[in-house]
């Protein structure tokens, strides 16, 4: 069945999310924060690695750029993207997002809900695997790439959850929203996706992951939300 990879994936999250919140009231704050810095440590690798392998390649033996235009399509991206991302401050409008979600599913008490909201949403939305996996299961009727996306997530959410509370469990929303759409208008997208394109996402998208990665392990310092239009100036370029 055409879109069952989505449905596989959001209730991995959900599934990952309540098993985290058991043992969230069973982790003392100071373990918590050693949580979340570990988490950081290991989506700097993630993100560094997929931006590595998109800048990188193996010629006379050593490691070299791929070519300085790459070089310079990554800088236009990012800086362009960031500009438009922050006049439209879709930091901001994710995060009321996050308010609304929290005032109609939470009594107050979380006070992490909303940053559990935004940081889980971006690490389980940015990335290839959602764009291609989604495109894999209603062109091909094959969900291989989005069941195995939706064992990394149900990890990734199982321990964000038991670190930020249920936000984390929310960012199923704008992945059966991402992953729904593009499935169902994969007719259309298609044709506009290419291999290239696909890379170029991919890259953007690692480095975007590699900044949320900064922002867990040593605080705020990258309002990642507002650099996703890079995405868009990537694939355009």
């Amino acid at each position: 069945m055409v879109g069952m990879g989505t449905i596989a994936n959001v209730l991995a999250i959900v599934i990952g999310g309540c098993i985290g919140l058991l043992a969230k009231g069973g982790l003392k704050q100071h373990y918590q924060d050693s949580v979340i810095r570990s988490l950081g440590l290991a989506t700097l690798f993630i993100g560094a690695g997929g931006a590595l392998c998109g800048m990188l390649v193996v010629k006379g033996g050593g490691l070299t750029t791929v070519s300085t235009r790459d070089t310079l399509f990554m800088i236009l991206s990012l800086a362009l993207g960031t500009l438009v991302g922050e006049r439209l401050n879709l930091e901001g409008r994710l995060g009321q997002l996050g308010e609304w979600l929290k005032a109609r599913a939470s009594r107050g008490e979380d006070s992490r809900f909303v940053e559990g909201f935004v940081t889980a949403s971006l690490v389980v939305c940015v990335g290839a695997m959602a764009i291609v996996g989604s495109l894999q299961d209603a062109l091909d009727h094959d969900p291989s790439t989005l069941f195995t996306k939706a064992i990394l997530d149900f990890m990734i959410i199982m321990v964000f959850s038991s670190t930020y509370g249920r936000g984390a469990i929310f960012s199923a929303l704008p992945v059966g929203v991402l992953q729904g759409s593009v499935t169902l208008f994969a007719g259309l997208l298609a044709p506009l996706l290419s291999g290239t394109v696909i890379d170029s996402l991919s890259f953007i998208g690692s480095l975007l992951i590699f900044c949320v990665g900064v922002n867990l392990a040593f605080g705020d310092r990258f309002r990642v939300a507002n650099m996703l239009p890079a995405l868009i100036f990537g694939g355009i370029w």
